[in-house]
């Protein structure tokens, strides 16, 4: 059996790697159309801000190693043209040789992952113009700074990349500025839970241009000019980082099934509409896990397991790839960012019936020195209760948490289940109520009608003429420092004494700092006969979104 391997990075390297586990006898080959394989493409930042220093660490594999190791033929600057899948052969072009040649397969396995997005924009080719995907582009970038001592640089997207190479080009000394056309940074947060992260990275030099974007970059004598839809910035260097696409042109001819962006289409098996062609890893349409609808998410989590599963397919081992959930954490400065399943956006663009909830809560025990706080959204489907994604920022321990709240929703769990969740617990590590835990907590309340919420978005449509009670339950030095118009104070352990100055006929809407005491404080005013909402997330989340300004157009009655 001759299995030809087309990319030898995360998706194909683990294919290889795993065949020859299972079949000493194969015959493998990788064609990769660059100068690596195996490697690290997360990690390449961090070489450009100097957190990884020594290059060689940027490579887990080399053609050397796969071949004193696995026995596999792997060969570089060997790109694939064309695809006869009739015939079973590949066209590839020896870039060292400037050869052309064809080679035969019993299967295929397609990894060719995916390439930037240049936007047709004047400017994008020139020199001081960069992308980054692989080592080469670390390189040129890396080697730019060295030798021309930029001071200045333009990123053009806010996505994962973007902010990551925002944090490391700032390392590297230079003042940063990143260009974003949507209302706020990560698209995979929603806007409410980015406001934290954009006033982060601005209070760490980074300067925001949101709702803005890119028209022309024109070459100066001594700089670039960016221009703008609102304004403009004359910057030493730019950075693109705008989305990638699947690099499969070509397969343009081929019989091989592709969607309109070239994604291309495989089944639960990751096996194409041709016999014996699979593929994997940022080219290929998955399916989501939570929607179950046709998706493309490039992770290289997935791209590895993906790897694994049509090599034991090749073998004969039944073996299925059931979904992307889109698990994923982010490194900015000291912040942690992660992100799983739908955000709010993605469940209300597909009219789910979906309930929310935000927390708050210290990473570990508060008592023990370097506790920090962890912001926690999660929703989930008001009929059957199951978790349909969650996001997290904070500093430690944030992607613990994720990982655990991911594990639930693989294995069905409804969000009431993280209540029952029993997670390690010591004062330096966590809290005998986990993060996790007081997720589980509030949404038992939530869904057995314990508490009713309401959230930042419906606070400007509240009456402020006197037919609902507004209610501030902080103690007066946290009112003093800010508060929310309309609101009356009365501190929660004050509240049962000022009974009398709340009207029982009227709905009481409460918030405190985070939501906790004004839960507390409902609860209290529940036992007296009152009908009470409690502000989920608190005047922290209400305060953090209202300084970022850019608040989107929600409909209350739908946030509801």
């Amino acid at each position: 059996m001759k299995t030809l391997i087309v990319g030898g990075v995360a998706g194909g390297a683990s294919c290889a790697a795993r065949l020859r586990r299972l079949n000493e006898k194969a015959e493998i080959v990788i064609l990769e159309r660059g100068e690596f394989v195996s490697f690290a493409n997360c990690g390449l930042p961090y070489y450009i801000g100097g957190e990884i220093s020594d290059k060689s660490r940027l490579t887990l594999q080399t053609p050397q190693s796969f071949k004193a190791r696995f026995n596999v033929d792997v060969r570089i600057f060997s790109e694939v043209v064309s695809v006869d899948t009739f015939n079973k052969v590949v066209t590839v072009h020896d870039l060292d040789n400037n050869q052309t040649y064809q080679e035969s397969y019993d299967k295929l396995v397609l990894s060719p992952g995916a390439m930037p997005i240049k936007p047709p924009l004047e400017g994008v080719d020139l020199d001081n113009v960069f992308t980054l995907r692989n080592i080469p582009d670390t390189l040129k970038i890396k080697q730019y700074i060295k030798t021309n001592k930029p001071r200045s640089a333009v990123i053009v997207g806010g996505g994962y990349i973007g902010v990551e190479m925002a944090e490391n080009l700032v390392k590297a000394g230079l003042e940063v500025t990143i260009v974003e056309m949507g209302d706020h940074l990560i698209a995979p947060l929603d806007f409410d839970m980015s406001a934290d992260v954009a006033r982060y990275i601005k209070a760490n030099g980074v300067h925001l241009e949101l709702g803005n974007g890119v028209k022309s970059i024109q070459k100066q004598p001594d700089t670039l000019r960016v221009t703008l839809t609102r304004g403009q910035i004359d910057t030493d260097m730019v950075l693109l980082s705008v989305g990638v696409r699947p690099d499969t042109k070509f397969l343009a001819n081929s019989a091989i099934e592709l969607d309109a962006r070239g994604g291309i289409i495989v089944d639960e098996h990751m096996q194409t509409n041709v016999a014996d062609v699979y593929a994997v890893g940022d080219a290929v349409v998955v399916k989501n896990f939570v929607t179950k609808s046709p998706a493309s998410i490039a992770l290289a989590g997935p791209a590895n397991k993906q790897g694994r599963i049509v090599a034991d397919n090749i073998c004969k081992i039944p073996s299925t790839y059931n979904g992307t959930q889109g698990t994923s954490v982010l490194k900015l400065f000291d912040m942690t960012i992660a992100t799983t399943g739908l955000n709010e956006k993605s469940a209300k663009d597909l009219g789910l019936d979906y309930d929310k909830t935000y927390t708050y809560s210290a990473s570990h025990a508060s008592y023990y020195p370097g506790a920090s706080m962890l912001s926690v959204k999660v929703l989930w489907d008001k009929q059957t209760l199951a978790v349909l994604g969650a996001q997290i920022v904070g500093f430690e321990g944030v992607d613990k948490r994720m990982d655990v709240i991911s594990t639930a929703m693989r294995l069905g769990a409804k969000v009431t289940h993280l209540a029952q969740l029993e997670l390690c617990y010591a004062p330096p590590f966590g809290s005998a109520k986990d993060p996790v835990n007081m997720v589980g907590f509030v949404a038992e309340n939530v869904t057995t009608g314990k508490v009713k919420q309401f959230f930042w978005h419906d606070v400007a449509h509240l009456p402020r003429d006197g037919s609902v009670t507004l209610l501030d339950t902080r103690t007066a030095f946290e009112v003093a420092s800010g508060k929310i118009d309309g609101f009356v104070n009365i501190p929660l352990d004050a509240l049962r004494a000022n009974l009398d100055k709340i009207p029982k006929d009227k709905p009481v809407y409460v918030h405190c700092h985070s939501g906790l005491r004004s839960y507390i404080a409902c609860m209290i005013l529940a036992g007296h006969g009152y009908d009470c909402y409690n502000l989920a997330g608190g005047y922290r989340l209400y305060l953090s979104v209202m300084q970022e300004k850019a608040v989107p157009d929600y409909n209350c009655a739908d946030c509801k």
